[in-house]
């Protein structure tokens, strides 16, 4: 029987990421029971640009970063790759549930939530640009950068708030039932919202007792996701 080596997990948990992207875009147009649901396919090209433009402005902004992203550390904590094979079906789910309530002919919310959502979506991303083009640590799982030196950064949207690229996530969340106009998506975004607060609060413990100098950053930026809030 072949041993769970630190590399297997990584590869497993990306194997299972890729499936779940799968069913990110393909799900939602077989819950509504048709290729010819609008708003799934609106949804879609209100989000393709602002994904595209971010990693554009990453890709210029921080390129180093790019590089380090493009794959996932064996000695990434073996919670957060659970955590994050989770978040992304949770992630999945809401477009799905829109295309489930689709399907059973729910009327759609008024356009007007679409032109919110639209907004709130690229405001998510430029809070996750910015984050990243200000944190060359600014990895996809978490784990104890000894090789790169990793030290605390609190400069940029970090001088405000401990973790503005999880900040940028949530808004992501709160904006996808917005632009997919639809009330059954509110519970999985619901869902991804506490899934990110219980990162976010596990992570500032991580950092806690991990990497230098975080404690007394933590002091001094009380605030994890919202600014003045929590």
């Amino acid at each position: 029987m072949r041993a769970v080596t630190p590399q297997l997990r990584v590869r497993v948990t990306q194997s299972l990421i890729f499936v779940i992207y799968g069913v990110w875009f393909v799900g939602p147009f077989l819950a509504a029971g048709s290729w010819r649901w609008t708003q799934g396919w609106v949804a879609l090209a209100v989000l393709v640009p602002v994904v595209l433009g971010h990693a554009m402005a990453v890709r210029r902004l921080n390129p180093a970063l790019v590089r380090e992203r493009q794959s996932v550390k064996p000695d990434t904590e073996p919670w957060d790759l659970a955590w994050n094979v989770v978040y992304w079906a949770l992630m999945a789910s809401v477009p799905v549930l829109a295309g489930l309530e689709a399907r059973f002919d729910v009327e759609p919310g008024p356009w007007e939530e679409l032109i919110v959502g639209a907004g709130l979506l690229a405001l998510a991303f430029a809070l996750s640009a910015w984050a990243m083009a200000s944190n060359v640590f600014f990895e996809p799982t978490v784990r104890l950068q000894k090789e790169r030196g990793q030290t605390v950064v609190d400069t940029g949207p970090y001088a405000a708030i401990r973790h503005p690229g999880y900040a940028g996530l949530v808004l992501w969340a709160l904006a996808t039932p917005l632009v997919l106009r639809s009330a059954w998506a509110w519970g999985g975004a619901v869902a991804v919202v506490a899934w990110l607060v219980v990162r976010t609060a596990r992570e500032d413990r991580f950092l806690k007792k991990r990497l230098s100098g975080y404690a007394d950053y933590a002091a001094r930026v009380p605030y994890r996701l919202v600014p003045g809030v929590w």
